[in-house]
C-alpha cells in the first residue's frame, strides 16, 4: 500500500477517486464545494434533490464528472454539523466508510479530502498514523481455510491525503508508523485467527524465527521443553503437561544502537488452544479458545513493528506458549506446584492457566533488568463483566504507569482503564497448603488474577492488561481485533522520543 500527500488544487489531483464530505442538510465542505464548481454544480444539484441525505457514514460513488481530473467522486454522509467541528470519533468513522466504499469498486487509488478535527484534537503525524492504520485495518480479510476459490481482493492500493504544504513532512512521518502498526496487527490478527491444529506453540515459534529473519535488528532464541524444565518453571510446565503439543519460550529482541537505558520487556498469554483442563469448559463458545493466545500474538506482531520502524530504543518480547488439556497426565484440582521464583501454588482451577504460565515469564524478565515489564493476556472472562468489549483493563504496581498506558490509550484510540490492583485482593488468594491458590473466587476475579500476578513482580516496574473483551470478537464477526497493538505503539513511541 502506497500513501502520499498532495498539497496542490484538489481538482489537478490525477486518481481514480476522490472522497469529499456531505453534511446531513446537503452542504457541501469547503472541498466538495471546490470541485462542485469546476464540474458545473453537479455534485450540489445532487443534494439539492435529496438523493444523498449526507447521514453519518452514508457513501454515494458520483462518476463521468467533467472539469477535474478525477474520474469518481466519492460522497462521505458527515451527519449534523457539529457546532465545534468534527471529533476525532466521526472523523475516523468516515475515513472507514470513505476507504470501505472504494474496496467496493475497482478503484486503485483514492484521495481523501474530508474535514479533520483541530490539529490540537489530531496533529499532523496522528492524522498520517491514522490514516495508514484504517486503511490497514479496513482492507484486513481474514486468513480463512475455505477451500472455494477467493474473492478477489481490492484493487485500493493507493490512499492519498489532500492537505496543507506545511503539514507534508509530519503526515508522512504518520504514515510510516501507521503502516507498520496496521502491518503489526495484521500479523497478530493472523495468528489469532488460525485454528489450534495449525497455530500451535511450535508454529508460534518458528514465526517468531521467520521474523529475524526478516529484520536484522531482531534476535529470536526459542526454548523448548529440555530448556523450560532447565529455567524450572514448574508452573508453566504444570499447564503443558497434559497435552502433546510440545511447549515454546519464545525470546525476541530489538535494541537498536542508539537505545538508553534498560528495557521495556513485553510478556504475552499463549495458550494456543484452552479447553480449560480437567476444570472443563462448556462447550458453547469454545471454539473461540484459539483466541487465547492473543496476547502472544500481540507481543509478536509489536515487535515486528518495532523492528520495521527500528525504533531507538530496547524492547524485549517474551512469549509463553502451550496448550491446555485434559489427559491423564493433566493437573487436577488441589495439586501443588513450585514457580520459578520458588513460590508454591496451589491449583484449585486448571482454567485460570494464563496466570500459571505469565507469573513464569515474569519471573524470567527480570534478568534483563528491565525498566518497565508490561504483560498482555486474555485472563479473564471477569473483564469483560467489568468492562465489557470497550476497554483493556490495565493493572500496575505503579499508578503513574497505569495512568501514562490509559493515556497512550485514549491517543491512540484503542481504550484502556485503569483497575485496581492491591494486598487486599492478594490476601483472598491464601491457601492452606501451599503459599497461594490460583483462584480466589468470582467476586473481583479480574483483580485477583492481576494480584496473583504481581506477587512475582517484585522489584519490577510492572502493568498487566486484560485484553479478554478486547483482543478478539465473537458471533458473525467472529475474529481478531488486533487490539491493544495501537496502544502498545504509542507507548513505546513515547519511550523512544520518536512520537
Amino acid at each position: 500500500m502506497q500513501f502520499d500527500t498532495w498539497t496542490k488544487a484538489l481538482a489537478e489531483l490525477p486518481i481514480d477517486c476522490v472522497a469529499v464530505g456531505v453534511q446531513d442538510d446537503g452542504e457541501l465542505t469547503p472541498e466538495a464545494k471546490t470541485l462542485d464548481l469546476k464540474c458545473r454544480e453537479k455534485l450540489s444539484r445532487l443534494t439539492k434533490r435529496g438523493d444523498f441525505s449526507g447521514k453519518l457514514g452514508e457513501t454515494w460513488l458520483v462518476t463521468d464528472l467533467e472539469g477535474i481530473r478525477a474520474e469518481r467522486v466519492l460522497l462521505v454522509g458527515l451527519g449534523p454539523k457539529a457546532k465545534d467541528g468534527i471529533t476525532r470519533k466521526t472523523w475516523r468513522r468516515i475515513v472507514v466508510a470513505a476507504i470501505s466504499a472504494a474496496t467496493r469498486t475497482r478503484v486503485t487509488s483514492l484521495a481523501l479530502a474530508l474535514p479533520r478535527p483541530a490539529a490540537k484534537v489530531l496533529s499532523d503525524d496522528r492524522l498520517g498514523r491514522s490514516v495508514a492504520e484504517l486503511t490497514g485495518n479496513t482492507l484486513y480479510r481474514v486468513n480463512d481455510l475455505k477451500s472455494a476459490k477467493k474473492p478477489r481482493p481490492p484493487a485500493l492500493n493507493r490512499v492519498v491525503v489532500a492537505a496543507a504544504a506545511k503539514a507534508d513532512a509530519n503526515i508522512r512521518k504518520g504514515f510510516k508508523q501507521g503502516a507498520a502498526l496496521a502491518n503489526g496487527a495484521a500479523l497478530m490478527r493472523n495468528l489469532a485467527n488460525l485454528p489450534g491444529n495449525v497455530c500451535t506453540p511450535s508454529y508460534l515459534g518458528k514465526t517468531a524465527e521467520g521474523l529475524a529473519r526478516t529484520h536484522k535488528s531482531l534476535k529470536v532464541k526459542v526454548l523448548g521443553l529440555p530448556e523450560i524444565k532447565r529455567e524450572k518453571m514448574g508452573c508453566f510446565l504444570a499447564v503443558t503437561q497434559g497435552s502433546e503439543e510440545p511447549p515454546r519460550f519464545i525470546v525476541i529482541e530489538h535494541r537498536h544502537p542508539k537505545a538508553k537505558g534498560a528495557p521495556v520487556v513485553l510478556v504475552g498469554k499463549g495458550i494456543t488452544f484452552d479447553t480449560g483442563g480437567i476444570s472443563l469448559k462448556d462447550p458453547p463458545t469454545m471454539d473461540e479458545m484459539k483466541f487465547d493466545m492473543s496476547g502472544a500474538a500481540c507481543v509478536i506482531g509489536t515487535m515486528n513493528t518495532v523492528a520495521e520502524l527500528n525504533l531507538p530504543i530496547h524492547v524485549v518480547g517474551l512469549v509463553a506458549a502451550c496448550e491446555n488439556m485434559p489427559d491423564g497426565r493433566a493437573i487436577k484440582p488441589g495439586d501443588i506446584v513450585t514457580s520459578a521464583q520458588g513460590l508454591t501454588v496451589e491449583i484449585l482451577n486448571t482454567d485460570a492457566e494464563g496466570r500459571l504460565i505469565l507469573c513464569d515469564a515474569l519471573n524470567y524478565a527480570k534478568r534483563f533488568k528491565p525498566d518497565v515489564v508490561i504483560d498482555m493476556a486474555t485472563l479473564t472472562g471477569a473483564i469483560v463483566v467489568a468492562l465489557g468489549v470497550h476497554h483493556t483493563g490495565v493493572f500496575s504496581n505503579t499508578d503513574s504507569l497505569a495512568r501514562e498506558l490509559v493515556d497512550c490509550g485514549i491517543a491512540a484510540d484503542d481504550r484502556a482503564w485503569h483497575m485496581p490492583v492491591g494486598d487486599e485482593y492478594g490476601d483472598q488468594l491464601k491457601s492452606n497448603f501451599a503459599d497461594m491458590a490460583n483462584v480466589a473466587g468470582r467476586d473481583g476475579g479480574s483483580c485477583t488474577a492481576a494480584a496473583f500476578l504481581a506477587k512475582f513482580t517484585q522489584g519490577l516496574t510492572w502493568a498487566h492488561l486484560d485484553i479478554a473483551g478486547t483482543a478478539y470478537q465473537g458471533g458473525a464477526g467472529k475474529g481478531s481485533t488486533g487490539r491493544p497493538s495501537a496502544m502498545l505503539l504509542e507507548f513505546l513511541l513515547r519511550r523512544a522520543g520518536a512520537r
